[in-house]
């Protein structure tokens, strides 16, 4: 059995979820983001290319070893749920590169997730030829996508991407959190709007796919105003593939908290957040790109869909929550922070809302204030 270590990295988009992951650089070469606490204390530095190539030529035999297997279990090399439980279920006998290729196998063994927070700081030709390399030896692959800091594709040419987009690059996930440069700032995310217009518009015209984060709540009590409005700006210049949707949730092991607890950074209600969406989803114009709410932290999972053609129907979500008495929109907090509710809907669903009545009625035996306090710590956990 192939004993070799393959390196791994601690994240990726839930959207790689099922992604093969290639550690191509460890943690982040920034790593000053105030809201941000992955790489914390943690060195930054490039793997060579050989090192990436051997952890290629390891996942190489892993699928071979596993194939054999399908065959010993009379599953015709087949990638079976039998045999991917099989090996899901004895980490003593299986290493965990088994565990994440036979899942990687199982959900069609053609995504590739480069790790760390920012691969495009390698020289573009070290990226080619990790690329190159891995198509070789897994021809099935059809997307590989990477993190990148939009610093760092601003000073790209676009001929440069366009290599690294011939070579297999389909998708890169750049964290814009904001269009307010004051903002910017002060979460010290050491870029500036114009840069992010730069860099997405780089990606656009090399012709790979562009998904931009934004950090719903990030502007705070202070700048909510002007974090949507300049983000929305921003993501109109841009035009990106994908707009995808993330929360803000401040941990203890995050800068933030220390402004948080000075009183210099006052974070958004549940509700205040989604006053906050709404403003920049009304404003964006004259985009086709698909806004995604793909993640637990986000209230409103189900305000998705592309521009324009569903612009006006996630608007009219937003204010069906918005609508709702005080209670209600407690309730659908608490569902959706325990995972019952993933739609407005679920309201009116009997079990579900028994369910929930239930938590809240015992949850209002506590002290007032409980419910925010207790789905804080539900939002932790989520992190």
């Amino acid at each position: 059995m192939v004993q070799a270590c393959v390196e791994q990295g601690p994240i990726r988009p839930p959207s790689e979820a099922y992604s093969l992951l290639l550690r191509v650089t460890r943690n982040c070469p920034w790593n000053q983001c105030e809201f941000c606490h992955t790489y914390r204390g943690q060195q930054f530095s490039l793997r060579t290319v050989e090192e990436v190539k051997k952890d290629i030529d390891s996942f190489r035999e892993i699928v071979s070893e596993i194939r054999s297997l399908s065959w010993a279990q009379g599953l015709g090399g087949q990638i079976a749920a039998p045999l991917a439980n099989l090996i899901l279920e004895q980490p003593h006998r299986f290493p965990e590169g088994f565990r994440s290729v036979v899942l990687w196998l199982y959900s069609g063994g053609k995504n590739v997730f480069l790790q760390d927070a920012n691969n495009l700081v390698h020289k573009t030709e070290n990226l080619v030829e990790i690329l190159d390399y891995l198509k070789q030896n897994f021809p099935s692959i059809e997307r590989i996508t990477t993190y990148a800091r939009a610093k760092t594709v601003s000073q790209k040419t676009v001929q440069e991407l366009c290599a690294l987009h011939d070579a297999g690059l389909s998708r890169i996930h750049i964290g814009l959190e904001s269009g307010d440069d004051s903002l910017l700032a002060y979460i010290r995310k050491g870029v500036t709007a114009r840069e992010h217009v730069e860099a997405g518009q780089k990606v656009k015209a090399s012709g790979i796919s562009l998904s931009e984060y934004v950090v719903l709540g990030l502007g705070g009590k202070a700048r909510w105003r002007e974090h949507a409005l300049e983000t929305a700006k921003v993501l109109n210049q841009i035009n990106p593939d994908f707009i995808r949707i993330r929360t803000l949730k401040v941990l203890k092991t995050m800068d933030l908290y220390e402004k948080i607890q000075k009183g210099e950074f006052v974070i958004l209600s549940d509700d205040e957040t989604v006053i906050e969406e709404r403003r920049m989803v009304e404003n964006l114009k004259g985009i086709t790109s698909q806004f995604v709410s793909d993640h637990i932290l986000n209230l409103l999972e189900e305000v998705e869909g592309k521009f324009p053609d569903d612009q006006e129907r996630m608007l009219a979500v937003i204010d069906r929550y918005l609508a709702l008495s005080s209670e209600e929109r407690a309730t659908f907090r608490l569902g959706r922070r325990a995972g019952l509710f993933r739609s407005l809907e679920d309201l009116t669903n009997p079990e579900l809302r028994m369910r929930v009545d239930a938590m809240m009625t015992q949850i209002n035996t506590e002290p007032p204030g409980n419910l925010d306090r207790v789905l804080s710590q539900w939002m932790e956990s989520f992190i």
